[in-house]
């Protein structure tokens, strides 16, 4: 199992940053490849870019009532959760749009071999533990 996370491309975890400016304040954004991935598609289904995508998600998690005291860990969260749904189907693909590269395996384990049909239990939620830095984040889902 843990070949399948080592033979990651090691670009996935190497952080960048990005500035950008919400509301007239310049801020800075740093974070792992493999967010910035996600992120970027979710702004171009959405058709926009990144800046403006995560502008958008700023002000609707304020107008929301959010409390946005590590904005940084908002935007793993919300990369997180885009990969999740579309996991379990509740986004959809882009249609002509191939799965980035980053999302490939290379091979699974036998143990996780994608022949056999996934047991997916009805009417129970799955939670999901995402761990950055200090705090841990549960994300519930249910499966359908």
């Amino acid at each position: 199992m843990c070949k399948l996370f080592v033979q990651a491309d090691s670009e996935l975890w190497v952080s960048r940053t990005h500035s950008l400016r919400i509301d007239g304040m310049v801020t800075s954004i740093r974070m792992e490849n493999a967010f910035w991935n996600a992120l970027t598609e979710i702004a171009a289904r959405d058709g926009m870019n990144l800046p403006q995508m995560i502008t958008k998600l700023y002000h609707e998690s304020i107008d929301a009532g959010h409390d946005l005291g590590n904005f940084t860990s908002f935007l793993r969260v919300c990369a997180m959760r885009y990969l999740a749904l579309q996991l379990s189907g509740d986004i959809p693909g882009i249609p002509g749009y191939p799965s980035p590269p980053w999302m490939r395996t290379r091979s699974l384990p036998e143990t996780w071999s994608r022949s056999r049909p996934a047991k997916r239990p009805t009417e129970r939620p799955v939670q999901v533990y995402l761990s950055a830095g200090v705090g841990r984040t549960r994300i519930s889902l249910t499966s359908t």
